[in-house]
């Protein structure tokens, strides 16, 4: 079963990394599944668009996992990413890491998202 994963692909530093995570998993003969937000994984997900913007989303073995969770799933599946996935599982790294992905990476790169669709409209109009 392949891992999805559900990323802002109008986002140049998401873009960049799931780009990584593709050709690492392409390397190591990982089926893996690149959707964009109007990807239909997003509807089986049962994600609106602006939360899918708002977190990176995976499914793995028919969870919807976001965020931390999202990326060590991801992670723990790609042998050259394993180490990374390893350092933030356990616990007191967790305590630490959630609230910066959650709090500051997370929504820093919502904002910018944000802006950019702003952007968009004001020169569709």
């Amino acid at each position: 079963m392949p891992i999805t994963v559900i990323h802002n692909e109008t986002c140049p530093i998401c873009s960049r990394e799931v780009a990584q995570y593709g050709r690492a998993a392409e390397r190591a003969g990982v089926d893996l599944d690149i959707q964009g937000l109007e990807g239909e994984a997003r509807d089986r997900a049962g994600l609106t668009r602006e939360a899918a913007a708002q977190r990176f989303h995976v499914i793995h073995e028919g969870a919807v996992l976001s965020g931390l969770d999202a990326f060590i799933a991801l992670w723990q599946e790609l042998p050259r990413w394993r180490w990374l996935a390893q350092l933030i599982r356990p616990r007191p790294v967790r305590a630490l890491a959630d609230p910066v992905y959650d709090r500051i990476l997370a929504p820093a790169l919502y904002a910018l998202h944000r802006r950019r669709e702003d952007r968009r409209a004001c020169k569709a109009e």
